[in-house]
């Protein structure tokens, strides 16, 4: 027996674009969501930039993507603007939307290193968590996706 499908938990957040952004905004289209631990420190600098330098190849899959940390909006549009990231980098100072994922660490007070696909109609469909294989994440939603659609 399969287990049934769970929805996306849905949010608004203000994002690096200077606009709020909600996951409704992207139904129709598969969403990689990645939460990382801070921005400007090493591995999660490495993984936004294998995300912005995949997001082309991510969009031909139907893709879009969203990152998520816990810093400030300040922050967030600084980070991606200094790496060039074209999708939304969404501050989550509380970390509300990371414990709706279930993303926070019981003990420690900092978010996991986790990436989810959410499938065109809100549905969790994917989930990748690897703290110090960073890079992985990447290359996990590329796979997933090629294999859903056919493309590899």
């Amino acid at each position: 027996m399969t287990p049934p499908k769970k929805l996306a938990p849905s949010f608004t957040a203000p994002s690096s674009l200077g606009r709020d952004v909600s996951l409704s905004d992207y139904r129709g289209r598969y969403v990689v969501l990645y939460f990382y631990p801070a921005s400007f420190t090493y591995g999660c600098t490495r993984e936004t930039v294998r995300f912005r330098d995949a997001t082309e190849e991510l969009r031909a899959l139907d893709a879009d993507i969203i990152g998520v940390s816990p810093d400030s909006l300040e922050t967030q549009c600084r980070f991606a603007e200094h790496y060039q990231a074209k999708f939304p980098i969404v501050a989550d100072p509380d970390s509300a939307i990371a414990r709706e994922y279930g993303v926070v660490f019981p003990i420690l007070p900092r978010i996991k290193r986790v990436t989810f696909v959410i499938d065109p109609e809100g549905y969790l469909v994917g989930r990748f968590h690897h703290e110090l294989q960073f890079e992985r994440h990447v290359d996990d939603a590329l796979a997933y996706l090629r294999a859903v659609r056919g493309a590899g």
